[in-house]
């Protein structure tokens, strides 16, 4: 498959399938869940990077297990809507990942996503500085694929 447009992904996807979210990090890629009718997102799990392979491996693993039909990665645009470095990389693993799996792929506007969720475990659930670090790389990607998700469903896909 080739990337999508985030319009076009879930047209893409047998009846049933889900997608899943990612939240790229050099260290990690917190993963995240829709459910069935493409209506909510869910923090499942965060893989510690390896090599290349061995991320793939793992994900081609959750993606036959879940059912999942297609992915949505975030790309952490910078504030002045630019692409940098960071982009770059997430669009090179996608690239890559193409290599390695035929599976719909589309990007999604990540900007701020780990601040907004930094702020919500630290005000709202008073969690402390060693559990965030566990949980924070998948519910990043949940509240990617959540944006995602609520954007396919009003039609407003942004640019």
């Amino acid at each position: 498959m080739a990337l999508s447009e985030i319009g076009e992904i879930n047209q893409k996807l047998k009846p049933g399938q889900r997608l899943l979210g990612l939240d790229i990090g050099s260290k990690t890629i917190g993963l995240a869940l829709s459910d069935t009718l493409l209506t909510i997102a869910t923090p499942a799990e965060t893989i510690t990077r390896e090599k290349f392979t061995k991320d793939v491996e793992r994900l081609g693993e959750i993606i036959a297990a879940e059912d999942v039909g297609g992915l949505v990665l975030g790309l952490p645009v910078q504030m002045d809507g630019t692409e940098g470095p960071k982009c770059q990389s997430v669009r090179q693993f996608a690239e890559n990942l193409l290599e390695k799996m035929d599976i719909p792929i589309a990007f999604w506007d990540e900007r701020l996503s780990t601040a907004a969720i930094e702020r919500l475990l630290v005000r709202e659930v008073d969690m402390t500085r060693k559990r965030r670090a566990q949980v924070v790389d998948k519910m990043a990607a949940a509240y990617i694929l959540q944006g995602a998700l609520d954007a396919i469903a009003i039609g407003n896909l942004g640019p």
